[in-house]
C-alpha cells in the first residue's frame, strides 16, 4: 500500500431520530442557522457567506464546540431532495489544519418503522500526514447534533 493511499479515509454512522426525513432534511439544508437552537453545546452559529440557503454552490460557515471553538467553511456540491441527501465540501476551517479534504455527505431515509427516519452520515477524508487521527470525534459529534434536531423537530 502506498502512503498516499493510507492517507484515505471514510468514517460512516447511521442514528435513527424521531423526525422525518423531510423535516431532518429541510432544517439542515433550508435553515441550518437554526441547528444552534437544536443543540446549543455542539454548534454555536451557522452563517451564509455566498449564495441563498440550500442551494448547490452557497457556502456557509459553521462554528461548533469540539474540545474548543472551531469553524468550518463549506459549500454544498449536491444537493438531492428526492433522496434527502446532501454533499458538502469543507473549504477552510480548523479541521482543514491536520486534513487535505474532507467532505460531508448525509442522508436521510424514512424509518421502516413508519414514523421517524435513519440519517447516514458519511465522512470521506485525507490526511496531511499519516500520524493523524481519524476524525472520529467529529462524526460522533455530527451524530448526537442529528439526534438533538430529530428532538427539536418534534417537539411539540
Amino acid at each position: 500500500m502506498s502512503s498516499s493511499t493510507s492517507l484515505v479515509g471514510k468514517l460512516e454512522s447511521s442514528t435513527e431520530i424521531e423526525a422525518s426525513a423531510e423535516m431532518f432534511h429541510h432544517m439542515l439544508l433550508h435553515k441550518p442557522h437554526h441547528v444552534s437552537n437544536a443543540s446549543p453545546n455542539h454548534v454555536r452559529a451557522c452563517d451564509l457567506h455566498h449564495s441563498d440557503w440550500g442551494k448547490v454552490g452557497s457556502i456557509i460557515c459553521w462554528t461548533y464546540f469540539l474540545g474548543e471553538l472551531k469553524t468550518a467553511k463549506e459549500v454544498i456540491e449536491s444537493v438531492d431532495p428526492k433522496n434527502n441527501s446532501i454533499t458538502m465540501r469543507v473549504l477552510e476551517g480548523d479541521i482543514l489544519e491536520e486534513f487535505k479534504n474532507v467532505v460531508v455527505k448525509c442522508k436521510a431515509t424514512p424509518s421502516a418503522k413508519g414514523s421517524g427516519c435513519v440519517v447516514q452520515w458519511v465522512l470521506e477524508y485525507e490526511k496531511l500526514k499519516e500520524d493523524v487521527v481519524d476524525p472520529e470525534t467529529t462524526l460522533e459529534m455530527l451524530v448526537q447534533v442529528c439526534k438533538e434536531m430529530g428532538t427539536h423537530l418534534t417537539k411539540p
